[in-house]
């Protein structure tokens, strides 16, 4: 992206009314999805507790920034083609989950919590386009 072009998208007042919108979504998914996997770390090892915390996130995620974030009706489309943001995402967080636990030594209730707030803005780009598109 050129520069005049991050600045005519970031200066749209709905642009950024969305990605606050977006923020306080993500921030209220991560909660529910940290929750879940420190509730599940109590059971399970780090590997298994993320995926499945990570399925519950993003089937909130995609009903959350349908009806709030992007104010966009909820399509079987799109609630097919939204998971592929999260693909990406996952496999990125759970690389940098690996590498922070097993590499850098953070405690795993603290890796996960580092990986999602490093994905957050490719998500929001990768979610509007998809719900958007329809």
């Amino acid at each position: 992206m050129t520069p005049g072009l991050v600045h005519r998208l970031v200066g749209h007042a709905s642009l950024r009314a969305e990605f606050v919108r977006f923020v306080i979504v993500r921030g209220a998914c991560a909660v529910v999805t940290y929750g879940a996997y420190l509730l599940l770390l109590r059971a399970v090892t780090y590997t298994p507790a993320y995926v499945v915390s990570y399925a519950l996130g993003i089937a909130l995620a995609y009903v959350a920034n349908s009806r709030f974030v992007f104010r966009a009706p909820m399509k079987r489309r799109t609630a097919m083609r939204f998971p592929a943001v999260y693909v990406f995402q996952f496999v990125a967080n759970y690389l940098a989950l690996r590498i922070l636990v097993e590499v850098a030594g953070v405690p795993a209730s603290w890796a996960l919590a580092i990986s999602i707030g490093v994905t957050i803005p490719l998500t929001f780009v990768l979610s509007r386009w998809i719900i958007r598109a329809g």
